[in-house]
């Protein structure tokens, strides 16, 4: 049941970009077809530049998940224009944060540990910055956006580093909360592992004029559930 959710933003300094942004993959034994799914529809929307935030593996034990490298594999089958840009997530970080990011480096995915790339998009310059996982490692937003400038996209695996963002950074882009997994009618995602609750759990969030988009994911943790929250894959176009 995986989805595609298709967001327009209005950036006149973005116009004319298209990005998948997808995210906590949670790669089970066995689960080659899911992971080719996957890749074919990302595939299918031809984007500019593919972008994720992280938790590739599932569960931290190599008993748990597809072995990364079988992952990283088939994952550099994606067909970008410009590239596919990520950070790590907490799960990677137990597993082994230094081991799969070798991997997905090998395999042409770059890996953002509070650091940022420029790249030249329709003839103009934009940054994609990314921080560390909250977790497992230490975030540092100001080292990730150093010498930006507008335009520039950050990733983060969590969204709780949202209210300390700059205001000049046009989107922030994280994962994590899986949506809650299980969301109710009126009441929202029940358990959500972030700091803020319901606040940051899904979707399109604009606050003091920043604007985040947090993916529901595409894998599940903990329990092998999801109700009225699907996996989905996020396709972003910018316009004037």
């Amino acid at each position: 049941k995986l989805e595609v959710t298709n967001y327009t933003i209005q950036d006149k300094e973005l116009s004319g970009v298209k990005i998948v942004f997808a995210s906590d993959f949670h790669v089970k034994p066995n689960q080659q077809k899911r992971l080719e799914q996957i890749v074919n529809t990302i595939n299918a929307q031809n984007p500019d530049l593919v972008v994720s935030v992280g938790d590739y593996v599932s569960g931290h034990t190599q008993e748990s998940t597809m072995h990364p490298k079988q992952i990283a594999e088939e994952l550099s089958k994606i067909k970008t224009n410009y590239g596919f840009y990520t950070t790590l997530g907490n799960h990677d970080g137990w597993y082994d944060k230094v081991y799969i990011e070798e991997l997905l480096e090998a395999k042409g995915i770059n890996v953002l540990n509070n650091e940022n790339v420029k790249l030249q998009i329709n003839n103009r310059e934009i940054y994609i910055a990314g921080v560390e996982d909250k977790m497992t490692a230490l975030p540092n937003i100001y080292e990730a956006l150093e010498n930006t400038k507008s335009p520039t996209i950050l990733l983060t695996h969590t969204p709780d580093i949202f209210p300390k963002v700059p205001s000049d950074v046009n989107l922030t882009l994280a994962g994590h909360t899986h949506g809650g997994q299980v969301r109710l009618p009126l009441l929202g995602a029940l358990i959500v592992p972030s700091d803020y609750g319901n606040k940051y759990s899904s979707g399109l969030i604009e606050e003091k004029g920043k604007k985040m988009i947090v993916t529901n994911g595409i894998g599940v943790s903990i329990l092998p559930i999801r109700f009225n929250c699907p996996p989905e894959i996020v396709v972003i176009e910018f316009v004037k």
